[in-house]
């Protein structure tokens, strides 16, 4: 009762529909598409409501625009979308511009919802991840032995994308493609990635991984200080042990934005974005050469959404998206003025100086500002003749500043 009256007093009703058609849809939803004045959706959406749509179909424009439904604002307007539209669907998308009272949602059962329902896997033990649209590298991070994980493709071609990706260390991962799920075409077949040859793939699936990782493989652990080895460098990188500790001063915030100046190999902002999906970061770096390379180390180690900037602090700052954090790593004058004014109020810097000039400035920051300062010294064990010895690194001076409300 309470939905249906909530269907009269909204203008817009987002429905979910399964490749079964209008036969799995629920009373409510096949009265709303009956009524509706305007019926958006793909193609195969509208096809496979064609027998209730008693109203103007519009297939969505290529390039996909929500534009039409906002345009027709106060008519009686259903949105169709695959299965559940507030997971990764167009419901999310229409939500962000319109208020909720606005709209009802009617989810059907989701891709990911189906394939855990068809391999018996419990969904909340499982990794669900849209590449819809998106890059394939963004697997990377997930890839941990004993993982199941269930990744939405974009087309036919997504799940051999998926199973080239797994070629590097994780060939023995078992590989389950879904086609059609809920519908007459129905198929699911599996092989090994390493031996990917499956052919004549749907183009609306699903793949499962059972992910099992080759001795050598790279696992991208969970903690920061990802070995140095692993970016792509030119000596310009922070290393591991001061990488960790300089991530830990920034103290990473669930949705949080990161400004990397003086990236180098973009190794700060990286393993930023790697502890948590809803972290972002704006990596600034002078030298084309040091771009184009962080630009690489990004999509090898899984966060291709990494955005670079070239150019030269403080003037690269101009017009960049406030940020929540701040790492200066290397020189400072004007750009650690600039840096310091364009942080958020709340926000937190972290500034490493290896060289006494650098560490004068910060020196002379802390006394003015306050914050936190702490030397940093790490030496390795290292052949020296027929033994062993430490051989220190250089130090460095790190300065932890939270600006105030």
């Amino acid at each position: 009762m309470l939905a249906e009256t909530a269907a009269v007093t909204r203008w817009l009703s987002i429905l979910g529909i399964g490749e079964e058609g209008v036969a799995g849809l629920p009373p409510l939803s096949r009265g709303l598409i009956e009524g509706a004045e305007i019926v958006f959706g793909g193609r195969r959406h509208l096809e496979l409501a064609a027998g209730l749509i008693r109203g103007e179909a519009r297939a969505w424009p290529s390039p996909f625009d929500v534009s039409g439904v906002l345009a027709a604002r106060g008519r009686r307007v259903v949105v169709l979308a695959s299965g559940d539209p507030m997971l990764h669907g167009v419901g999310a998308t229409l939500l962000r511009r319109l208020p909720p009272e606005e709209a009802l949602v009617v989810p059907a059962p989701s891709a990911f919802s189906l394939a855990a329902a068809r391999l018996g896997w419990p969904l909340e033990g499982v990794v669900t991840l849209s590449l819809h649209g998106r890059p394939v590298e963004l697997l990377r991070p997930h890839l941990h032995p004993g993982v199941r994980l269930l990744a939405l493709t974009s087309d036919a071609d997504g799940p051999a994308a998926v199973a080239a990706l797994l070629r590097d260390g994780f060939s023995r991962t078992r590989l389950t493609v879904l086609e059609a799920l809920g519908g007459p075409r129905e198929r699911i077949r599996s092989t090994v990635a390493g031996d990917f040859a499956l052919a004549d793939v749907a183009p609306l699936n699903l793949v499962a991984l059972e992910v099992e990782a080759e001795p050598g493989a790279r696992v991208l652990a969970r903690a920061p200080g990802l070995p140095d080895d692993w970016f792509e460098h030119d000596g310009q990188l922070t290393k591991r042990e001061i990488r960790a500790v300089t991530l830990s001063a920034l103290a990473p915030k669930r949705g949080a934005l990161l400004w990397d100046i003086g990236a180098g190999a973009g190794s700060i902002g990286i393993e930023w974005m790697l502890a948590d999906v809803s972290l972002r970061a704006i990596a600034i770096e002078t030298r084309p050469d040091r771009a184009a390379r962080l630009r690489r180390n990004a999509v090898a180690l899984g966060v291709p959404g990494l955005s670079v900037v070239e150019g030269e602090a403080p003037a690269a700052l101009a017009g960049l998206e406030p940020p929540d954090a701040i790492f200066l790593g290397g020189g400072a004058g004007e750009a650690l003025e600039a840096a310091l004014a364009a942080l958020k109020p709340g926000g937190r810097f972290v500034a490493n100086a290896v060289t006494l000039e650098t560490e004068a400035l910060l020196l002379a920051r802390h006394a003015g500002l306050g914050g936190e300062m702490i030397r940093l010294a790490v030496s390795r064990a290292a052949p020296v003749g027929g033994l062993t010895g430490w051989r220190a690194a250089m130090p460095v001076t790190q300065w932890i500043w939270d600006k105030p409300l």
